[in-house]
């Protein structure tokens, strides 16, 4: 069960300006950046090799289906399009801006859907 307690809308929105901003690809590293894992998102950002929160207990633990939330790193297997592709199936096969364009594009599809459900459920109290 998530223990996060941040708003999973103001995540994703944090995430898109994150992404917008050139913060995969600001400073030069070892290796390539990871999506969501990589950026202030990750409860155990810059903390990969030693993580110290399980995460089964991030806010994103709900966007992933049930047969992925066991994975090592769940996030991967979040679907990001209409085709069902997942990072963890973007990354051998796509550049980094093709995935940053998927992830970027399901992100605004995403906040747009949690804003309208948010909006009906106010409408309706």
């Amino acid at each position: 069960m998530q223990q996060d307690k941040r708003d999973l809308l103001q995540v994703l929105k944090s995430e898109l300006k994150f992404l917008e901003m050139g913060g995969y690809s600001r400073e030069p590293s070892w290796g390539p950046k990871l999506i969501f894992e990589d950026s202030p998102t990750c409860l155990n950002c810059g903390r990969r090799d030693n993580p110290i929160i399980p995460c089964t207990e991030c806010v994103l633990i709900d966007l992933v289906p049930g047969q992925h939330r066991s994975e090592e790193i769940p996030c991967r297997h979040i679907p990001l399009d209409a085709s069902g592709n997942t990072l963890d199936s973007l990354y051998p096969h796509a550049n980094p801006q093709e995935v940053e364009e998927t992830v970027a594009n399901w992100l605004r599809a995403t906040i747009a859907r949690l804003e309208q459900e948010q909006k009906a459920l106010h409408s309706h109290s």
